[in-house]
């Protein structure tokens, strides 16, 4: 319960939920759009996640300077890839928030001469440029953590042993294949931050290609990636050690 009240009582925890319920909310709206007899229900839950929408515009008014003084910290890490990959995320990230910040004042009438279109596709391009960036991270430190596994001789015995327990295996390219497997998989059980990273960026990525055209999907397979993204956000929240650094 302790844990409960800290993670509510921080405006990122309160996005999350928020983040979640908007997102289920256009998960079960999709499910349900062919069903006549529930139009009110859609209806309500079209409203509620508008809502849920804007007041996580509210609560991230600040995310900005966040982001800003994040990308200073990232240009003093001593990895070369490190660094740029996390540095060139949070600025994205921060012009994104720029963005979102300049759509909620359209939307609560502080502002009105601008493409409220146009600043969406802006904020949709930096969205997925700092994905991006944050996938090319995560595939970075799985391939650090996989050649450092690989060089153990203890997990060379490990995957020897593998390999003679699957005999039925095709004599040339199979083996490769199914080493570079087993070693990913172990790589990621040995390290839960990352694949819980690279799982929520994943899932986080079909929502600005679906915007951008990219890779246009539909609304049950945003609102499903953004729903198992969103409750990935809160298991790292929740369980800090699950909170992939840097």
């Amino acid at each position: 319960m302790e844990s409960f009240i800290k993670f509510t009582n921080q405006s990122q925890g309160r996005d999350r939920i928020f983040r979640a319920t908007q997102y289920a909310c256009a998960f079960t709206k999709y499910l349900l759009r062919n069903n006549s007899a529930r139009k009110e229900i859609v209806m309500k839950l079209k409203s509620l996640e508008s809502n849920m929408s804007s007041g996580r515009k509210l609560f991230r008014l600040g995310n900005t300077a966040n982001s800003v003084e994040a990308a200073a910290r990232t240009l003093k890490l001593s990895d070369p890839i490190l660094r740029l990959c996390l540095t060139v995320a949070n600025l994205n990230r921060a012009l994104y928030f720029i963005c979102d910040n300049v759509l909620w004042a359209r939307n609560v009438g502080l502002i009105h001469d601008i493409n409220k279109d146009r600043w969406s596709l802006h904020a949709s391009r930096y969205y997925f440029l700092s994905l991006v960036m944050s996938l090319t991270r995560d595939v970075y430190v799985i391939s650090q953590i996989m050649v450092q596994r690989a060089k153990d001789k203890s997990f060379q015995q490990k995957i020897n042993q593998h390999l003679n327990d699957s005999p039925e295996v095709a004599p040339v390219i199979i083996p490769q294949i199914d080493t570079f497997l087993f070693v990913l998989i172990e790589s990621l059980k040995s390290h839960p931050a990352v694949a819980l990273d690279t799982m929520k960026n994943i899932c986080d990525i079909f929502i600005p290609l679906d915007k951008l055209g990219i890779y246009q999907s539909n609304a049950g397979v945003v609102g499903f990636c953004g729903l198992i993204s969103s409750f990935l956000g809160i298991v790292s929240l929740l369980q800090p050690n699950l909170k992939m650094k840097p």
